[in-house]
């Protein structure tokens, strides 16, 4: 790959926004346009969390493609589709009231969102490994972009849909107007950047075994965080919040993600254990439990903004815990793994909640599940042991 000093910020933007379609706008924006299509469609609160279920399917489906497909062809290229693919289908979403056409968009586009993540995140580390000395900062633009597209969410979503909870399909419109404006972004900023499929690259076999904890761990953190990712505003709409809150709510909770990345590099760089995947599930557990314990605005607004800037770097968090205790040839493997359990938690988390909240304690009793959960992933991780030094 090659990327002249001049254009390393340049393309780390664009791939900021690669981030912003698969992940912000393509996923977690779902939790703003919950509430309208709930109250449009009739839904209960399992079929919603189902939706989202399915879009967590259909990104599981995309990572396992993956290897493969990133072995044969350029990233940009896939990674151009996949943005691309998620703004069309965004739009797509506004076209139909059907259910079973809903899923089968939401599966489609958590695929297409597999693509454009997992291909901007092999770029920008590549793009790091030609700046090592800005690594860093390259890293944190293109996690940070999952912020700006929560950012871009709150901001359009609300005001289309409060006069008029009907109107969500011009939402969805909006969304994939900004998709496709990003993904043009994306292709212009990232013309400098290849990077071309390494046929005949080694596997290396992952030895599960010694980092149980931070595998279980890491499953708890799949299934309590995506509960909140997918039902909050929801909950928040539930405790009579105006719809200008609830966008001041959401545009913080992205603003906190885009300072997540340098908020914990240091936590990051310094454990070789499981410390940093403990103390963050704690604090998420926390960030979760809040809105349930009081809705005053000042009390929702430290939740929002304390997610925000922990759960990305959960993510982090077990990239470092695979490169801290393996060797190079075992990366791939090793963060593959914690994909795989991951996703499987993000998958059954929103449509377990869905159910606990179709009960008598409705969706305050599916947050505080959320909340143990992730205290339990806390408590795992922190058994989490460094491996011997080879």
């Amino acid at each position: 790959m090659s990327a002249a000093p001049p254009r390393l910020l340049p393309a780390a933007l664009g791939l900021a926004l690669a981030a912003a379609v698969s992940l912000g706008l393509a996923r977690f924006a779902y939790a703003l346009m919950l509430p309208p299509m709930r109250a449009d469609l009739g839904w209960n609160y399992v079929t919603a969390g189902g939706m989202n279920t399915l879009n967590a399917a259909g990104y599981l489906a995309g990572a396992l493609l993956a290897p493969r497909l990133f072995g044969r062809h350029d990233a940009r290229a896939l990674m151009l589709a996949g943005s691309l693919g998620a703004a069309l289908l965004l739009a797509l979403h506004g076209a139909t009231r059907s259910d079973a056409g809903l899923a089968l968009l939401r599966t489609a586009t958590g695929l297409a969102s597999a693509f454009s993540f997992i291909g901007g995140g092999l770029l920008a580390a590549r793009l790091a490994s030609a700046a090592p000395r800005r690594s860093g900062l390259v890293l944190g633009i293109y996690y940070g972009g999952v912020g700006l597209g929560i950012v871009a969410s709150a901001l359009m979503v609300p005001p289309l849909v409060e006069a008029a909870p009907a109107r969500w399909p011009l939402a969805w419109f909006a969304l994939a107007a900004a998709a496709a404006l990003c993904s043009v972004l994306v292709a212009a900023g990232t013309r400098s950047l290849v990077a071309p499929p390494v046929p005949g690259a080694p596997r290396v076999a992952f030895d599960a075994g010694p980092f149980a904890f931070g595998l279980a761990g890491y499953t708890m953190f799949g299934l309590g965080y995506i509960a909140y990712m997918t039902f909050i505003v929801t909950l928040l709409r539930e405790q009579g919040l105006s719809s200008g809150r609830v966008s001041a709510f959401y545009a913080l909770l992205g603003v906190g993600v885009l300072a997540s990345s340098w908020l914990w590099a240091g936590l990051l760089q310094r454990h070789r254990g499981g410390r940093p995947l403990a103390l963050l599930n704690g604090l998420l557990a926390l960030a979760t439990l809040l809105p349930v314990l009081s809705a005053q605005p000042l009390v929702v607004y430290a939740s929002g903004a304390l997610f925000g800037s922990v759960f990305l770097s959960v993510v982090a968090a077990t990239t470092a815990l695979v490169r801290h205790n393996l060797a190079p040839a075992a990366w791939p493997a090793g963060i593959a793994a914690f994909t795989i359990v991951f996703a499987a938690g993000q998958i059954v988390g929103p449509t377990v909640v869905g159910w606990i909240a179709d009960g008598s304690g409705g969706l305050a009793r599916g947050f505080a599940v959320s909340a143990a959960l992730l205290a339990l992933g806390s408590l795992l991780a922190s058994l989490q042991r460094p491996l011997p030094r080879p």
